[in-house]
């Protein structure tokens, strides 16, 4: 009994108390990353239309799209099956797309797209990065930036989804960097109008 009380009052050493401190700095950084900072990856499917579609993905179950709406889907990597019926579940098509990538696009309805890229960085000329790119003609106008049409069945071509929006914060001051976004048609007239200043 009287050495379980003498280790008690054991002082414990400064150096091992900075140790205990770091480690418990460390560990509640990567938590903070990890329940707040990291990107999640997963694979997305979404309807700008008014319709409502029925999809069956892979021999799965029959999910149901509304209009506007988007929602995670699982997919896996390689070759995936999509069967797409309309709102009287009529089959529209049977088609395969090919997953390379961990995030993803399903464009179900096979509506427009554009992914835009933004530039970050200290010191950063946005105007003369964005004046070397040819203009984009969407709907008789040109749009600055070459903004890229997707209106394929699936895409993986961007950073950040249609549900995402652009860091707000520079991550890297040494250096330019520049992250890609999907965006539905009307929302990127509507983002490009905001950031653009037309």
């Amino acid at each position: 009994m009287l050495g379980i009380t003498t280790k008690l009052n054991m002082k414990i050493s400064a150096s091992t108390k900075g140790l205990i401190i770091a480690v418990l700095t460390v560990l509640f950084a990567f938590g903070v990353y990890f329940l707040f900072l990291a990107k999640r990856n997963y694979y997305l499917v979404d309807n700008p239309t008014d319709n409502t579609y029925y999809f069956i993905l892979n021999n799965g179950r029959e999910n149901t799209i509304t209009a506007g709406q988007n929602f995670k889907v699982d997919l896996k990597k390689g070759r995936n099956r999509v069967k797409v019926l309309d709102d009287k579940r009529n089959l529209l098509y049977d088609s395969a797309f090919e997953v390379k990538k961990d995030r993803g696009l399903l464009n179900i309805a096979h509506q427009d797209y554009y992914i835009n890229e933004q530039f970050y960085g200290y010191g950063l000329n946005k105007d003369s990065l964005i004046a070397a790119r040819k203009a984009t003609v969407i709907d008789n106008k040109n749009y600055l930036n070459e903004p890229k049409l997707m209106n394929r069945l699936y895409s993986e071509d961007f950073y950040y989804n249609v549900d995402e929006d652009y860091d707000k914060v520079i991550k890297n001051v040494q250096k330019i960097e520049s992250r890609t976004k999907i965006f539905r048609k009307d929302d990127f007239l509507i983002y490009y109008k905001e950031y653009y200043n037309f």
